[in-house]
């Protein structure tokens, strides 16, 4: 760069310089030119005053006195004096080597340059008159002004080319200095990718402008490199996380899978003895002992079916927030009581030894007597599944700091330490093997865990390990105080009377079959399998129970209720929703259309009876 800087300096000079030597070599020319001129014109003038006498008296020898007056001037070569005729009246050589030819007639007035020799004809005027032509010839040296001339120009040429060499070496450290400081900032930038560099050197004018400039772009580089740095860590987490996402989705997947596949198993298992008693019930319709035993088995597998529909229901509830709990005080030996209740006699069946150890004095929380029950019946029923026949099941319970710590302990299968923190997700059972002999949809700790958090507690899985049994640990916050208020069992309303009830339901086998038991308990059963029909059959029937589908054809169940309390003699009539749907909107809305009751399918001849004895109750 400072090469170039030089060399574009010296050129610059140079052109500088060649434009001005031109233009001096042409203005010297041409005043060397025109005093030339000017100079024979004024020794012609002179001479043809001096001579005009001569003409006028035919002396030529004055004339050639008068000439002889130029030897002073040795640049005059030659002159003459012609008459008005234009013949030769006098001649003069400055020596007759030189003496050039002479015209024969005097040339057009002024000057004229002929072979290296300018030549001037003035005219001699005597009164007035034109008399005669002054000639001079004069040596007219150009080449040699213009040689020496060339050779001072020169000279000063080269001498200025140095001059400006050495300035612009001086000047060019200003414009370098500054350049050479951004660049070596700009290859270490490049080089080690350090953005917080800046160039230190001082400059004014344009030169400061750029480094001002430089550090400028810098210093948004850098805001730039370090925003898009904090954004490849921002996508790099957000990769992480929707990687570990996909993991998540493509594990639920395959529970999801699994799931349904052991669905599809413990929903078929249940079915085959029931399909079985009904074949039993069939072949052997005379054999009553059998008939009793078949009933036992569709009863108990109809119970397992139940069990597995309502836990599935419990958690969907708790994972769409739709499940609420009732916060009173309860007891902790009906909770247990009420636990073992559900899960004793299959403790029992399966040969188990329970030992219970629960402290006399009462203890109190504040939650929902039947979940808690659920929760602590779920742990045991798991217990007695996992363990081989003739186990041992341990239920302990004690107040520990203003906590109720509650075990269940066994003897069974164990779990493995890489199952510990897994066993309390959906559809994760300890023992997954084509070749387990329990049934399950793994989803019974799971909805545990989720009831004792909605409890404002915790659950915990200990285990040594596969075939060392395992213990599973409630924390419960216990009540400091418990209120002196013990609720009395409300019994339920015994009623003997017969009533007329209608049932409506597009389910032909349902529908018939309740109402074949219920006429065998002595009701008048009106059965209708569709909503108009059963609108129709209520005006004339005039039931006391209206126990209805919702999704009935023609009519829904929701309207149909709605026009039979339009009905001025059903004003009295208990109407009762009978339906698969069982979330919490799904109770709200039939309230709404004017039900008394909700029951959720699959119902048992039990309920029936329950809400005949207590009516809008």
């Amino acid at each position: 760069m400072r090469f170039k800087l030089i060399l574009t300096a010296l050129a610059t000079t140079f052109v500088a310089l060649v434009v001005t030597t031109v233009a001096m070599l042409y203005y010297d020319l041409k005043s060397f030119q025109q005093g030339w001129v000017d100079d024979l014109t004024t020794q012609a003038e002179l001479i043809a005053t001096i001579s005009a006498p001569a003409i006028s008296f035919n002396d030529p020898r004055t004339a050639r006195q008068n000439l002889g007056l130029l030897r002073v001037r040795p640049q005059i070569l030659a002159g003459a004096i012609y008459t008005a005729n234009g013949q030769l009246f006098a001649s003069y050589a400055h020596t007759p080597v030189d003496m050039p030819a002479l015209p024969r007639q005097p040339g057009a007035v002024g000057y004229a340059i002929e072979g290296g020799q300018m030549v001037v004809n003035h005219p001699i005027v005597e009164a007035g008159e034109r008399v005669g032509t002054v000639y001079l010839a004069a040596s007219y040296r150009l080449l040699d002004r213009l040689q020496s001339y060339a050779l001072i120009l020169l000279g000063v040429m080269l001498f200025s080319l140095l001059l400006a060499a050495f300035v612009a070496q001086r000047l060019q450290a200003g414009i370098t200095r500054p350049l050479l400081a951004v660049t070596d900032v700009a290859r270490n930038v490049m080089q080690r990718r350090d953005y917080s560099l800046r160039v230190e050197e001082r400059a004014s004018g344009e030169v400061g402008t750029l480094i001002d400039a430089f550090n400028d772009m810098l210093a948004e580089i850098g805001r730039r490199a370090n925003a898009l740095q904090e954004a490849n860590r921002t996508l790099e987490h957000e990769m992480t996380v929707r990687q570990g996402a996909e993991r998540a989705l493509l594990l639920a997947d395959r529970r999801k899978d699994e799931f349904l596949a052991t669905l599809a198993h413990e929903l078929r298992n249940p079915l085959a003895p029931i399909r079985t008693g009904l074949d039993i019930m069939r072949v052997n319709a005379n054999d009553q002992a059998a008939g009793e035993r078949a009933r036992a088995i569709m009863e108990r597998q109809l119970k397992q079916m139940v069990r597995l529909v309502d836990d599935l229901l419990d958690v969907s509830r708790i994972n769409t927030g739709k499940l609420t709990i009732r916060r009173e005080q309860v007891r902790l030996q009906d909770v247990v009581n009420d636990a073992l209740e559900l899960s004793r006699p299959f403790i029992a069946a399966q040969g188990h030894q329970l030992d219970l150890q629960v402290p006399e004095q009462p203890l109190y929380l504040l939650g929902d007597t039947t979940r808690l029950a659920q929760v602590l019946s779920n742990l045991l029923h798991n217990a007695a599944k996992y363990t081989a026949r003739g186990g041992l099941i341990t239920l302990t319970a004690q107040a520990e700091g203003g906590q109720l710590q509650l075990s269940v302990r066994d003897n069974g299968i164990g779990i493995a330490p890489a199952l510990l923190d897994e066993i309390f997700e959906m559809f994760i059972q300890a023992d997954s093997s084509l070749e387990r002999s329990t049934a399950g949809l793994g989803v019974g700790l799971s909805l545990a865990r989720k009831l004792v958090e909605l409890h404002g507690g915790s659950i915990r899985a200990v285990s040594a390990g596969a075939g060392q049994g395992s213990t599973f640990i409630v924390s419960l916050p216990l009540l400091e105080t418990a209120s002196s208020r013990v609720a009395e069992p409300v019994a339920a309303p015994a009623d003997g009377r017969l009533h007329r009830i209608l049932l409506a339901d597009d389910n032909v086998d349902f529908v018939n079959g309740i109402g074949g038991l219920l006429r065998s308990l002595g009701h008048q059963v009106q059965i209708c399998h569709d909503g108009q029909q059963a609108l129709a059959a209520a005006e004339v029937f005039a039931p006391e129970f209206a126990f209805l589908d919702i999704g009935l054809p023609q009519l829904n169940g929701y309207d149909l209720a709605r026009a039979l309390l339009r009905l001025p003699a059903l004003r009295h009539t208990v109407l009762v929703a009978v339906t698969g749907w069982g979330q919490q909107k799904d109770r709200q809305q039939a309230f709404e259309a004017g039900f008394h009751h909700h029951l959720v399918k699959p119902v048992s001849i039990d309920q029936f009876q329950e809400i005949l004895a207590g009516g809008r109750a």
